[in-house]
């Protein structure tokens, strides 16, 4: 009786596509779905060379499985993974290897891996980005968890992902649930630069009154230089489609309400938790919130009416700057989700190696850039760089930019143009490479009104004082 190398729960657009790429690399593969009609789209859409199966019941799935099983689940995050998991586990045998491909949270990973553990079972969390194509095309793949578990996936991991340099952008990101940790900071620093995109966007419309055809040539000549990216691409693409309802384009007619699913939260979450500063990616996040306030923002804009934007003098140099500022706003966003990932690995003991974060993030996911050769280099030279802002040539590539981001604040501050994304990114980088903070004295009102102490920059120890009120 035939057995398949590798089995997929869930038949979804990801899962679907995910199954197929595994499929068209050379290995059998079994799918599994509750909804019959996915089932059955499977059976009917196989092509030949590519030995793939669906099943209705999971009893029947299981067994059509080698041994050890490797079992992938792509299902949402939350409930339905412990529901499956519930359902799976009892038809499984010590030694199985269930790997869930979802954005799953960090935190249920770890829970996950424990009772699996107790079974005798691995489980192991893996981060995929790249969306319906990257997964049947090549994603970018980040695992994490089980090393022997993961030693057995590899060789089909490495297969199926996107290649750069003819490197393959999948490796390991280290213990636990470190695969799902990196993912949920590779979606939170994607939050910031399609912020940041939208933001330069609207400087260009509004301020230099650029229409859509020149928009597409403006993001077309960005992304044929130094701002080559996914993000960049797609958005020079987004400005030539046509509305098939009516006449015009159809980002035009786009109602400005982001939608999103979780992970940048709990990258702002998690980053407070632990402590480490991410304000582009924490205004990303809060400015998709604030996009839902549509009703109201009509009726503020009625009630604050602003002044008539002024058009600078030179469109061709206004054009750069902001395609300047863009760059650096988002090389400044890649730091904060970088620290954050150095941070974590040493909170929670996860390993993780930065140079291979990088260097996986150059192919197949939704952020890769050419920024990140130049970080991948950074972290070769020094794997335990805290801030990619720190690296010599960051830094003299950062100085370059640095004029163009703080007019481009200051047009917009001055115009009325929301940046916040913008305004965030540069005061970051203000804050960061300020040797002496005004912090001494929020700790001076603290220690005031709460007694909290303070430390002095004169001598070691901890001191409080009893402060005098003058108007006693």
């Amino acid at each position: 009786m035939e057995k398949y190398n590798y089995g997929m729960v869930g038949l979804g657009v990801m899962g679907i596509n995910l199954l197929y790429n595994i499929a068209d690399h050379g290995f059998s593969i079994a799918g599994f779905d509750l909804d019959s009609n996915k089932v059955e789209e499977l059976q009917g859409s196989t092509l030949p060379g590519i030995d793939v199966q669906g099943f209705a019941l999971l009893d029947a799935f299981v067994s059509k499985l080698e041994n050890p099983r490797k079992i992938l689940l792509m299902v949402p995050a939350g409930k339905p993974v412990d529901a499956v998991l519930n359902s799976l586990t009892p038809l499984l045998s010590e030694g199985d290897i269930v790997i869930d491909a979802g954005n799953s949270y960090f935190e249920d990973t770890n829970r996950r891996v424990a009772e699996l553990k107790s079974k005798k079972l691995h489980f192991m969390g893996i981060g995929v980005s790249g969306g319906e194509k990257g997964a049947r095309k090549g994603p970018s793949i980040m695992p994490g968890g089980d090393s022997e578990a993961f030693n057995l996936l590899k060789p089909m991991l490495e297969s199926i992902a996107a290649q750069v340099d003819g490197e393959a952008c999948a490796s390991y990101m280290g213990k636990s649930s470190a695969g799902h940790y990196v993912k949920m900071v590779h979606n939170g620093i994607e939050y910031a630069i399609m912020q940041l995109i939208s933001e330069a966007y609207d400087l260009l419309k509004k301020g230099a009154k650029l229409n859509n055809q020149q928009l597409y040539e403006v993001f077309k000549d960005w992304n044929n230089g130094e701002m080559n990216s996914f993000l960049i691409e797609i958005t020079r693409d987004i400005f030539q489609q046509k509305d098939d309802l009516k006449d015009g384009y159809l980002v035009d007619v786009i109602l400005d309400q982001a939608g999103a699913k979780g992970t940048g939260k709990w990258t702002s979450e998690q980053a407070m938790e632990i402590g480490v500063s991410i304000p582009t990616i924490d205004i990303s996040v809060g400015s998709r919130i604030l996009s839902s306030y549509k009703n109201e923002r009509i009726k503020a804009s009625e009630l604050y009416s602003k002044n008539e934007i002024l058009i600078p003098e030179n469109t061709e140099l206004f054009i750069k700057e902001v395609g300047d500022a863009l760059y650096l706003a988002t090389l400044i966003s890649y730091a904060q989700g970088l620290a954050l990932l150095v941070k974590a690995s040493k909170e929670y003991g996860f390993d993780i190696p930065l140079k291979d974060v990088v260097k996986i993030w150059r192919g197949g996911c939704i952020i890769r850039s050419l920024q990140l050769e130049k970080f991948y280099s950074a972290y070769t030279k020094d794997p335990n760089l805290t801030n990619i802002l720190l690296d010599q040539d960051i830094s003299d590539l950062v100085k370059s930019k640095i004029n163009s981001l703080r007019k481009t604040a200051a047009f917009a501050t001055a115009n009325g143009i929301s940046t916040l994304g913008i305004q965030t990114a540069l005061g970051y980088f203000d804050a960061y490479t300020t040797q002496s903070l005004p912090i001494n004295l929020i700790q001076a009102q603290r220690d005031y009104f709460g007694a909290h102490t303070y430390q002095r920059v004169d001598r070691d120890g901890i001191f409080h004082t009893h402060w005098s009120n003058i108007n006693d």
